[in-house]
């Protein structure tokens, strides 16, 4: 079984930066993609950025290009999400997950609070 652990969340301003860090508990033999989601309070979960874990393709959500980037670390079985310039409305929970044949999320983390305050 593999666990995701996320941290970095935090109350931050308007305008500010935060850096979410996960890890994962242990390398599964295939570790097609690893992605982070957040939730609004009153609102579905939404995906913000993906990234794959062979090649380093990135994708993201057209809200946050150009403000967050997501990146990974192969060695420590990480993956991070810069966010930059955060926006009030950014105030979420954001989950980490692990795709590990690129079928779906199967694996997620229990979720970091962030909150943007204006």
């Amino acid at each position: 079984q593999v666990q995701l652990v996320e941290s970095g969340g935090g109350l931050v301003q308007a305008g500010g930066s935060l850096r979410l860090s996960c890890a994962a508990s242990r390398h599964t033999f295939s570790m097609y993609r690893m992605g982070w989601f957040r939730q609004a309070p009153g609102k579905e979960r939404e995906f913000v950025a993906s990234i794959t874990w062979s090649g380093g393709r990135t994708y993201y959500v057209d809200s946050v290009k150009g403000r967050f980037t997501i990146s990974r670390d192969s060695a420590k079985n990480t993956v991070y999400l810069q966010m930059n310039s955060l926006k009030p409305e950014e105030t979420a929970v954001y989950y980490c997950a692990l795709d590990p044949s690129g079928t779906g999320y199967d694996y997620w983390g229990q979720g970091t609070q962030v909150t943007v305050s204006s």
